[in-house]
């Protein structure tokens, strides 16, 4: 049985969050403004035929796939909104379930670490070279959320709500 661990829309990616994707992203790149589905599934190798049902539905394209052998995750977008949600729909069917069954979000850590110091702002720098920098003298806010798909969700939305900087 395939277990429906995310399953997170997004209807506008904002600058930032798509930056950041397209730079880890392996397929299509998305840009400012395409819907986006993110969804993760247990086991990890019952992606592939899930992607094949989002893909062969519309005219998403594929922007990320990863296969681990507990957990597998895709995220597909489009500029058309509905063609986003279609092929969710379409998924959603083949696995004979309803997006209200996947996983709840749970916050798994929450914290604000405020002013930087120059040392530690180098190091978290070093480790994630995809992002923004993160400046000396800078705060920082660190989410973490059980499944770790849903903090897409909560990029974006935290992007589109203040003026921050995604690291």
């Amino acid at each position: 049985m395939i277990k429906l661990r995310t399953y997170v829309f997004i209807d506008s990616l904002q600058p930032q969050l798509a930056a950041y994707m397209a730079t880890v992203s392996q397929g299509f790149l998305p840009v400012p403004g395409d819907a986006c589905l993110w969804m993760e599934v247990a086991p990890g190798m019952a992606i592939h035929r899930l992607t094949d049902v989002a893909l062969k539905a519309t005219r998403v394209h594929l922007g990320q796939q990863v296969v681990e052998r507990a957990f597998g995750s895709m995220v597909f977008h489009h500029r058309d909104q509905s063609d986003v949600e279609e092929a969710g729909r379409a998924v959603l069917h083949s696995l004979r379930t309803r997006e209200d069954e996947r996983q709840k979000c749970r916050v798994a850590w929450s914290e604000i670490v405020r002013a930087i110091t120059p040392d530690h702002s180098v190091l978290i720098n070093r480790q994630d070279r995809r992002g923004s920098m993160i400046l000396p003298g800078q705060s920082m806010f660190i989410l973490e959320t059980e499944p770790a798909g849903y903090i897409v969700y909560a990029a974006n939305e935290a992007e589109k709500a203040a003026n921050i900087t995604l690291v």
